[in-house]
């Protein structure tokens, strides 16, 4: 019998997987993908077909990583979302697809993914 736990852990990457099949990066789109943990948010921008990232940001970057720590979780996503977008202008990437990693597009992933559109990635 497994845990409550490793349950939803599964299902999400079950979920995961299931958009994965859809959703893919491509050179002049890239794919923006999060990953949330219990305390930290991470995201990525992936070019599935060359098969590298091009770039990455979270709440632990040494950039704002001070900053964050005293905002709510959900603020901090924000945060990452913005500076995420932020990297990504500079390297001249303006659209993206996004994934929501299996996670439901709410709270912090929702945030991620405004933060992002605020700092001015096209999704």
């Amino acid at each position: 019998m497994k845990s409550i736990a490793k349950q939803r852990r599964d299902s999400r990457i079950r979920r995961h997987g299931r958009i994965r099949r859809r959703v893919t990066g491509s050179t002049e789109r890239p794919r923006l993908c999060v990953y949330r943990s219990h305390v930290h948010i991470y995201g990525q921008i992936v070019d599935d077909i060359g098969g590298r990232t091009l770039l990455g940001a979270s709440s632990l970057s040494p950039d704002v990583a001070g900053k964050l720590s005293k905002l709510p979780k959900v603020d901090a996503s924000r945060e990452v979302g913005k500076l995420i977008a932020e990297r990504a202008k500079a390297k001249g990437i303006q659209q993206v697809c996004f994934d929501r990693g299996g996670y439901l597009y709410h709270g912090r992933v929702r945030a991620f993914a405004e933060g992002a559109r605020e700092g001015g990635l096209e999704f």
